[in-house]
């Protein structure tokens, strides 16, 4: 194993938000602007050499304390971003985690989702190779990325993450293979709607 071409990704799921009509936009709650404090403790004795996050505001906001103190920009990638959310019904999340094909009315599929995340990934093992970075991410982009590396992860291992905000998650690689994944830290919160 070559020093040079391991890296590692630090996903942050961001902390809780506001639930609002404008998803994009959504501005943290005030716990999750406390709990980005828990972000900027777990990776303070870490050296990072790069920040990067969905355009999403509350993904940006979350790892925005731990990019400042390194006085270190984020880079946004809109293929990190969250699933186009459509019309929800009762069954709809068994559905799309049964068939990743499948998507309700006005939403997006999770192989979409999977796609553009790893599309982004591999570009970021490429350009970062030999670094950490840390990605601000979401909970359903972050599950879909896992279960690429891992087909069992399902909707059992969604619904285990889904309140945790923020959720930090390490990810080695060597090349563009997967050798480790180690969680850091998570808060588990309600989700705010």
């Amino acid at each position: 194993m070559n020093q040079k071409t391991i890296t590692t990704i630090i996903f942050v799921r961001h902390a809780q938000s506001v639930f609002g009509s404008d998803d994009r936009n959504r501005p943290l709650s005030d716990a999750g602007l406390e709990d980005r404090k828990i972000v900027a403790e777990t990776l303070r004795d870490r050296k990072i050499d790069a920040f990067l996050s969905s355009s999403y505001k509350r993904s940006m906001d979350t790892i925005r304390p731990s990019a400042e103190l390194r006085n270190m920009d984020i880079r946004t990638d809109e293929r990190f971003r969250e699933r186009q959310c459509g019309d929800f019904t009762s069954d709809s999340l068994a559905r799309r985690w049964a068939d990743f094909s499948w998507a309700e009315e006005n939403g997006e599929c999770l192989a979409s989702v999977q796609g553009r995340n790893m599309e982004a990934l591999r570009d970021v093992l490429q350009d970062y190779a030999g670094q950490t970075v840390v990605i601000g991410t979401h909970g359903t982009a972050l599950s879909t990325i896992l279960n690429f590396y891992n087909p069992r992860f399902g909707l059992q291992d969604f619904l285990r993450i889904v309140s945790w905000m923020p959720y930090v998650i390490e990810l080695t690689f060597d090349g563009d293979k997967l050798i480790s994944v180690k969680e850091l830290n998570h808060v588990d919160k309600e989700i705010s709607k």
